[in-house]
């Protein structure tokens, strides 16, 4: 067996759990994440020695770089950033690119679902607080662990 299929649980288990928390409170803990990276590279490298570890700091790198823009460049939550970064230091850069390619298509189809719920209740006369726009889209708060949950466990069928 190796870190591929073996990191099917433990990755199920933090996004499930970071997918809840996120969507209860909109944000996602980092006694969850934090342990969950320094994990990945050990295993890792139980798995694949000093090639498994370079491997598991890379997808560590990528989670950070890609999502450390996203946080610096449009208001992603720091713990969007660190989850990515344990993921990616669990299933490895090439297929954390996979993850973040299906992330952003479930990003967006959460997206687009949402503003079409936000305009119906508006067109059957219920109130929101805001309009379903694209300014006020920017400017809301969405939790997005459920589609990087998505995004990352899609990855494991995509290669």
């Amino acid at each position: 067996m190796g870190v591929h299929s073996f990191a099917w649980w433990p990755t199920l288990i933090v996004v499930g759990v970071a997918t809840f928390t996120d969507l209860r409170s909109r944000r996602i803990p980092n006694w969850l994440v934090l342990p969950f990276l320094p994990l990945g590279v050990a295993v890792s490298g139980w798995f694949g020695r000093w090639h498994g570890v370079e491997q598991s700091l890379a997808g560590a790198g990528l989670g950070i770089l890609i999502f450390g823009i996203l946080y610096w460049k449009f208001g992603m939550g720091a713990g969007d950033v660190k989850l990515c970064a344990a993921i990616g230091a669990w299933i490895g850069p090439s297929q954390f690119l996979i993850a973040v390619v299906l992330t952003a298509l479930a990003g967006g189809l959460v997206i687009l679902v949402w503003a079409v719920s936000r305009s119906l209740l508006r067109m059957v006369g219920r109130r929101t607080r805001e309009e379903a726009s694209f300014g006020s889209l920017m400017e809301t708060k969405m939790p997005y662990a459920p589609a990087i949950a998505i995004g990352t466990l899609a990855s494991f069928f995509a290669r």
